[in-house]
């Protein structure tokens, strides 16, 4: 799961990415991201956290990163994953155009307006998921889907989850009718 999606679980005030599809933001976004994460649990599935979004989320969260560290290491859900030798080697053979080919001749660059550093991150991201056997990524960010998908990872978003179930109507309190 990446920072897009884990912050607005942890920080409600952060604002919801536009669904492509309305354009507005997404409605529920929140209590989706809930009932995924509920879901999950009660499937035994833990939600990987790579270290470089860990780090977004705990920057992000300024004076509650105690309150968000103890949310994420106090739930089973969550499990943190390293960028270690094992991800390192994921990376060096990622497919996204900035690396060698598999003739060794470097590849051309995409075209792209985003800084060296946030291609990284995404790459460190995926990297990570790919050598914990992650087969699922969890982001509203679409540069981050695209790499994701060409690198082999499925991707969904928040506007891809179910809305939650709407509660039954209750029964209304009426004072029982006097039939005499």
């Amino acid at each position: 799961m990446d920072s897009s999606v884990l912050l607005m679980l942890f920080h409600p005030d952060v604002p919801p990415a536009q669904d492509p599809a309305t354009g507005r933001p997404v409605e529920k976004a929140r209590e989706r991201i809930e009932l995924l994460v509920s879901g999950l649990s009660k499937a035994r599935v833990q939600i990987v956290i790579p270290t470089p979004v860990l780090t977004e989320l705990l920057y992000v969260s300024g004076p509650e990163i105690s309150r968000v560290l103890s949310e994420i290491n106090g739930a089973y859900a969550f499990v943190i994953a390293p960028f270690d030798e094992k991800a390192a080697i994921e990376c060096a053979l990622l497919v996204d155009g900035a690396g060698p080919s598999k003739k060794g001749r470097a590849k051309k660059k995409e075209a792209t307006t985003e800084t060296k550093a946030k291609v990284k991150f995404d790459q460190q991201i995926i990297a990570i998921a790919k050598s914990n056997n992650i087969r699922t990524l969890y982001t509203d960010d679409g540069k981050l889907s695209d790499r994701a998908v060409l690198n082999g990872l499925s991707v969904v978003h928040t506007w891809d989850l179910p809305l939650p179930p709407v509660p039954p109507q209750g029964e209304l309190d009426y004072p029982p009718v006097d039939t005499e």
